[in-house]
């Protein structure tokens, strides 16, 4: 079992720290995409409308975004052990108070059990990051393709899984057993970290925290908040206008604000590497053609196929497993003839996928839209990690962090701007045709048409960004 040094100088087994750091990250990241199954049963036990519900998932996002920034501080400046284990806790602490909220309470209720979620995302921000700059810098970077393959298992699987688990789970328990479960691995998962897997092993570089810099990040919670308004009814305009304006200008002055300090929160010079600045946008076009798929494709089993919700979970079964054999064999190909290569057939895989489920859409056959799906989220193996090892490959050591806290924000506002410009589309277009007469199957395949022709036309400037890559493997294996 391979041996490392931790920062005290004592050893310590990659294997169990890199097995504790996943099972924990990857829990805690099912959390992320698990509840959209529950979204009815909670509306009846809190008395609360869809639109509101939702917040469970968008307000999570949002506070997402606003921690990942802080995480390179936080791994210069505290022990990662502590960051890690503090992390968990926090996560732990919100799942209990989301399970003790009665539902008796009603809105104010749900209200309160939305503080429990806002610490679960913080404690997910945080570590979203931070568990990608760990791994790479305790490994080579002729391995690290490997072994970031096995963090896609993370990043991919656990968005996958989400409603495969939450779907099972509310086959047969209430809602509140999916954060008692959650509970229980996170807990396990502290006390492994406490006996010693998880060590610290990053060395700190100190500085006092910008907290102006904080405030102005706010402002992506802004943005993503008026992203997630496009398309509803009854919003008042003006007022979202004047949020967008205030929340651009303040992710203006935060940008500006990095790129002038000597010690920035957050350091954008990053953005100055080439490769790394495709590795942004490929990382995120592969995660809207995943998320998008794990939403998307659930609301047409349901809605158009007439299938349970556990049937509809259930279908998201063979994408998840293909996703998840194929996240440690594309690290290690990626490692073995580059990054390009891997990534072009990953691009060429999704465009397939989207391509396919266009054509299949109308067939109305499940087994035909699994089939399409699988090979969309196959091909998110094949670019998504690839390009965040790629990405942290094209930048000096002590940037690593920054770069993994740079694209995991921007994937992550990327990819809600993905479902919710998808969300919008479906609506408009299957509300269009309805206005013109089509009969509600007929509209409801139209807007899905749309949806996923807009999904190509996304996939193949990926593809054309992959193309421009510059392919460093020699460089980066000698």
């Amino acid at each position: 079992m391979e041996k490392s040094i931790d920062q005290n100088g004592r050893p310590y087994s990659r294997f169990w720290f890199i097995f504790t750091l996943l099972v924990g990250t990857f829990t805690m990241s099912i959390s992320q995409s698990s509840l959209s199954t529950a979204y009815p049963t909670l509306m009846r036990a809190f008395g609360i409308s869809a639109s509101t519900v939702q917040w469970l998932t968008t307000g999570f996002m949002l506070v997402m975004c606003v921690s990942m920034p802080i995480s390179p501080w936080m791994l210069n400046n505290l022990n990662f052990k502590t960051m890690f284990m503090g992390a968990l806790a926090l996560f732990d602490i919100g799942s209990l108070m989301i399970i003790l909220t009665p539902a008796s309470w009603g809105v104010s209720g749900f209200w309160f059990m939305m503080i429990g979620r806002a610490m679960e995302a913080f404690a997910v921000g945080v570590l979203f990051p931070s568990y990608q700059s760990v791994l790479l810098e305790i490994t080579p970077k002729a391995k690290r393709g490997t072994v970031m393959g096995m963090a896609g298992l993370v990043m991919g699987s656990a968005l996958a899984c989400g409603p495969i688990v939450s779907g099972i789970v509310l086959k047969f328990f209430d809602w509140k057993s999916l954060f008692v479960l959650f509970m229980l691995v996170i807990t396990a998962i502290i006390v492994m970290a406490g006996t010693g897997l998880i060590r610290d092993v990053m060395a700190r570089h100190t500085s006092s925290l910008d907290w102006f810099s904080v405030i102005l990040s706010i402002g992506l919670i802004g943005i993503m908040y008026v992203v997630n308004l496009i398309g509803k009814r009854n919003v008042n305009w003006l007022a979202t206008i004047i949020i967008l304006l205030v929340s651009v200008a303040a992710i203006v002055a935060f940008c500006y604000r990095q790129l002038h300090l000597k010690q920035p929160l957050l350091e954008l010079r990053v953005l100055k590497t080439f490769n790394y600045d495709l590795a942004i946008f490929l990382t995120s076009i592969s995660y809207i053609a995943l998320i998008v798929t794990t939403i998307i494709f659930p609301l047409y089993y349901q809605g158009v196929l007439h299938v349970s919700p556990f049937i509809s979970g259930m279908s998201l079964v063979p994408g998840a497993v293909f996703l998840s054999i194929l996240n440690p064999l594309t690290g290690t190909l990626a490692d073995r003839i580059g990054f390009k290569p891997t990534m072009i057939v990953g691009m060429l895989m999704i465009i397939g996928g989207w391509l396919a489920a266009f054509f299949v859409l109308g067939h109305l056959s499940l087994l035909g839209m699994i089939l399409c799906a699988m090979l969309i989220e196959g091909g998110n193996a094949f670019v998504m990690m690839p390009a965040v090892t790629l990405g942290a490959n094209a930048l000096p050591n002590e940037l690593v962090p920054h770069g993994t806290a740079v694209i995991t924000t921007v994937r992550q506002v990327l990819g809600s701007a993905g479902v919710a410009v998808s969300t919008i589309i479906l609506t408009v277009g299957t509300a269009t045709a309805l206005g013109r007469g089509s009969e509600r199957l007929t509209a409801a395949l139209h807007g899905y048409h749309l949806v996923f022709a807009l999904m190509v036309v996304v996939e193949i400037i990926g593809l054309i960004l992959a193309l421009m890559l510059k392919d460093v493997r020699k460089k980066n294996t000698n």
